[in-house]
């Protein structure tokens, strides 16, 4: 028997110094998404998510609650793991800085940068972003009020001289570049990529790696004086999943390099420039790919919490629904951008996408079958021009998703899937088969037949993106669960004529204002 090709897919670990909030959910989300998706055809998964429970700003945030560190990470850390389960996501681990087998992990690389030369003791003297958990050059710093000094991304910067432990990143440029060349798309959206060259290609300075002014974190091994930088702690985590240090191991070697790092805009140096370094200097091959999406506005405004207008992933399921919320976020904007979160927006995608589109085709194509065809999938009679076409379309969707998805374009998969949708709701209102059932029965129930296969596989090909309404559609047309696979798309598992039918339900109700009902 063949092996499964593997496929690994990461989301950051998210910082536990505060509550899951759109950001997170967009994020895991979009791995839960490509991660269904390649385990319907046929790859052997690992997804990642987790919690980031070291640094000096999680220390600060407990005190501040008059928690202990740890206890602090506890709470907040199931907070993470709620939405995993609430949101139907479908990683395969959850993986916490906090664990003994991430210290080990980043123990050993560790002591594998320093035997290699990489890590040197030193004094740091500059510019700290406790909020950002980054140090920041004179020149990127910009001007607050009363001349206060921030970092690019408006965080308060203080004023560092310790002894600190350096990572060699200066002599890793060429390597970089090297490496961005060789996998043209290791970073996308290619706009991304363009950035992550012109900083490398400005010039790298050797990366402070350790810190004594704290003390929660992952201790240097031989001098527990320091504890290591937060980045290189929380980097580690996707090798400290795939099993490292043991590099021999089965897991390891299947799993890494990682296909998709997926991360915010925010943490892209860290990952596409940091990581890379850090791994090809422990000579560990870097990841395939780092993708770094956009943000989300609320209804036009930036989302903080200063202004109140931070969006809470569990009131939008609890109002909209799950498998809705979902597809919204994935179909709205084309993966990569920053998007808007409108509830009008929302709402038209419900009721127009889900409910007219997709639910009213299935709704009426299933209710003919049900109340004039003896409840059964029809007999087929010859096919038409017309049956054939769009049975043709829907046949040749898989390929042309899987570049897509291969590629990270979420939202241009769902587009070209609503696009037979579509033209299987002009086919059908077309071909009228509520007009045949009187002047050619046998040509209704072909009709019907197509119109129910295309049905079955749009059902099969959403089941990546909602999961629970691609069961519900597929139960009312009895396709059992080992049928459900992308194997079974076109000719290959076509819909078996007398095959008995439940009383179809609507499975994408119209969204109603609630001031309305």
């Amino acid at each position: 028997m063949t092996a499964k090709p593997a496929f690994y897919i990461t989301t950051p670990i998210y910082y536990v110094n505060d509550i899951p909030h759109i950001g997170h959910a967009y994020t895991t989300l979009a791995c839960d998404v490509l991660a269904r998706f390649k385990r319907m055809d046929g790859y052997d998964v690992m997804f990642l998510t987790g919690t980031d429970e070291h640094g000096q700003k999680v220390e600060k945030s407990a005190a501040a609650k008059g928690k202990d560190p740890l206890a602090f990470c506890d709470e907040v850390s199931m907070r993470f793991r709620d939405l995993a389960a609430f949101m139907n996501f479908s990683n395969d681990d959850f993986i916490r800085t906090t664990e003994k087998r991430h210290k080990i992990a980043c123990q050993a690389l560790w002591k594998k940068l320093e035997g290699s030369g990489n890590i040197y003791l030193d004094k740091y003297a500059g510019w700290y972003s406790v909020r950002d958990e980054a140090y920041y050059a004179e020149g990127e710093l910009i001007e607050g009020k009363g001349d206060e000094k921030l970092a690019p991304t408006g965080a308060p910067v203080e004023w560092v001289e310790e002894e600190s432990y350096f990572f060699k990143l200066s002599a890793w440029e060429e390597a970089l570049l090297k490496y961005y060349e060789d996998l043209p798309e290791t970073v996308l959206p290619k706009s991304r990529k363009n950035e992550v060259k012109s900083f490398v290609e400005g010039g790298l300075r050797d990366l402070s790696v350790s810190r004594t002014s704290f003390s929660w974190g992952v201790p240097v091994p031989g001098n527990d004086k320091h504890i290591m930088y937060v980045w290189i702690d929380a980097l580690t985590n996707y090798l400290t999943a795939a099993g490292y240090p043991n590099v021999d191991h089965e897991k390891f070697q299947k799993f890494w390099p990682a296909d998709v790092h997926m991360v915010g805009k925010d943490i892209l140096r860290f990952h596409a420039v940091y990581w890379p370094a850090f791994l090809m200097a422990a000579g560990i091959e870097p990841p395939k790919r780092i993708y770094a999406h956009g943000w989300w506005t609320n209804e036009g405004q930036k989302i903080s919490k200063s202004t109140g207008n931070v969006i809470d992933p569990f009131d939008i399921v609890e109002e909209f629904g799950l498998d809705q919320v979902r597809y919204f976020l994935m179909r709205e904007v084309p993966f990569g951008n920053d998007g808007d979160f409108s509830r009008t927006a929302m709402i038209n995608r419900i009721n127009s996408d889900l409910a007219n589109d997709l639910g009213n085709l299935a709704q009426r194509s299933l209710s003919m079958i049900f109340k004039n065809c003896n409840g059964q999938i029809p007999q087929v009679g010859d096919f038409t021009t017309d049956d054939k076409k769009i049975l043709g379309a829907v046949d040749v969707l898989l390929p042309q998703i899987r570049d897509l998805m291969d590629r990270q374009s979420i939202n241009k998969a769902l587009e070209i899937i609503w696009k037979v949708v579509s033209d299987c709701n002009v086919y059908f209102a077309g071909q009228a088969p509520w007009a045949l059932k009187t002047t050619d029965p046998d040509r209704m129930g072909t009709v019907l037949y197509v119109t129910a296969e295309v049905v079955r596989q749009i059902g099969i090909l959403i089941g990546f993106i909602m999961p629970d309404s691609s069961s519900k559609l597929l139960d009312q047309i009895n396709v059992s669960a080992d049928k459900r696979k992308f194997a079974e798309l076109g000719a290959a598992g076509r819909l078996v004529p007398g095959t008995r039918l439940d009383k179809p339900e609507g499975v994408f109700p119209r969204y109603i204002e609630r001031s309305a009902k």
